[in-house]
């Protein structure tokens, strides 16, 4: 399994970290025999798994279900979990009780955080000197999306390229051990991985950042309708499993399924005395 230290070590020798996002036992398994480096479970599971409008609706008690699921599934592989929203929001003292819960009951290496506003800067120092790794997140931050006026590229204009610059600047000194750049232009997000000394990990954030994440259900079009502009498929499970089910269906209506090598056997005599009622 990867550490904090293997992690900054692999962007000094500039290996690529790759990363995916996954919600459950078996894409977790599946994950960690693919040798993925990290597995991140991010509270996209709302809308992905669960069906929600956004990540808002997520709660913590979500978040620790499908991290236990994850880190069952992926016992040998770097776990990091979201912390929620309004999970770290309120005080440090709400943050620290939260964090803690969500690190202590899912047998996760780190915790990640969205944004660096003072109170967030202020958290990711405490949680660090407790001994809770955190990865920060800035750029596109879907819990903030409704301020940020909907899900957007960031940092196009200079003043908000330099606002992400100081966000990373801050983030590093304190104390994160590495931070994801979501929806940045891509010369904005190589501007900043060659500033830090920690890896930065790219969704829609071009080639250049230390590592790349996408989620399990995009690489595998699995139960997703569209992707966004960043998202490489690299299969089509939504028409693999439409049709094996749709052949379920007809074997069923067909009366061809099941058939006699499904069906499990009992000897003539037991049936026979069933029948003659004795």
């Amino acid at each position: 399994m990867l550490t904090t230290d293997k992690i900054i070590q692999m962007k000094n020798n500039s290996e690529k970290i790759s990363m995916v996002t996954a919600y459950d036992y078996p894409s977790a398994k599946l994950v960690e025999e693919s040798n993925i480096d990290m597995i991140l479970v991010g509270d996209s599971l709302g809308m992905v798994v669960l069906g929600y409008k956004s990540t808002v609706e997520v709660t913590l008690d979500d978040m620790i279900h499908h991290s236990k699921a994850v880190t069952r599934g992926a016992p040998e592989t770097f776990v990091i979990v979201d912390m929620p929203f309004m999970s770290y929001h309120i005080s440090e003292g709400d943050a620290i009780t939260n964090a803690r819960e969500l690190f202590q009951k899912t047998g996760v290496q780190a915790i990640k955080i969205e944004g660096a506003s003072p109170l967030t800067l202020n958290i990711i120092r405490r949680l660090t000197e407790a001994g809770i790794p955190v990865v920060g997140h800035i750029g596109l931050t879907p819990q903030s999306v409704n301020v940020l006026g909907g899900y957007k590229v960031q940092g196009k204009d200079a003043a908000s390229a330099n606002r992400l610059v100081e966000e990373a600047e801050k983030l590093e000194k304190s104390g994160v051990i590495s931070i994801v750049l979501e929806c940045v232009p891509g010369p904005l997000a190589e501007h900043i991985t060659k500033k830090l000394t920690i890896p930065t990990i790219g969704i829609g954030a071009g080639e250049y950042c230390d590592g790349q994440v996408l989620v399990y259900h995009d690489i595998l079009q699995y139960g997703i309708d569209r992707t966004p502009k960043f998202v490489k498929s690299y299969a089509d499970m939504n028409t693999v499993i439409k049709d094996a089910v749709s052949s379920f269906h007809k074997e069923v209506k067909e009366k061809t399924f099941p058939k006699e090598e499904h069906t499990f056997k009992i000897d003539d005599d037991v049936i026979n005395h069933l029948y003659s009622g004795e």
